[in-house]
């Protein structure tokens, strides 16, 4: 059962840095983790969640004003492209990148557009986190370890 639950950790990992979804520093996130803080992970990404929910809504309310303050949507784009950085959240940190190069055009339909596929790409990247978590909790109820990952880049 143990083994089981590592092989198909290690291969839903696998899926996540081929589809693009994770990169290199979500295995330095990983590395991180030791007995003394198991949870490390865990904690770090669901800060990553509540932090980004928040950011998608400021950035939701603040595109819906009648004059967009477009200072602070960057700056609340470039917060969250740097939460995305630092679990390795690949896909959500492009989506930001690009997003930020409509902010300094002023273009409020483009940065709507934008925020959509951040919004799609962060639900994507949630649900896909929430279920290697899982597996994790799952390998250490039965007495398990949680492999590590190679660095798939």
């Amino acid at each position: 059962m143990e083994v089981q639950l590592q092989r198909s950790y290690l291969e839903y990992s696998n899926a996540l840095f081929h589809e693009g979804f994770l990169d290199a520093q979500f295995v330095q996130l990983q590395m991180l983790r030791d007995e003394s803080n198991p949870d490390f992970v865990m904690e770090v990404v669901t800060l990553f969640f509540e932090d980004s929910q928040r950011i998608l809504n400021e950035l939701s309310k603040t595109l819906d004003e009648q004059s967009v303050d477009f200072k602070k949507v960057d700056a609340n784009v470039h917060q969250l492209k740097g939460s995305s950085s630092s679990i390795g959240a690949q896909r959500v940190r492009n989506a930001c990148i690009a997003f930020r190069s409509f902010c300094d055009t002023q273009n409020v339909e483009a940065c709507l557009r934008c925020l959509q596929e951040i919004k799609q790409e962060y639900l994507l990247v949630k649900n896909k986190l929430e279920a290697l978590l899982r597996l994790e909790q799952q390998i250490v109820a039965a007495g398990g370890v949680v492999p590590e990952l190679n660095d798939f880049s």
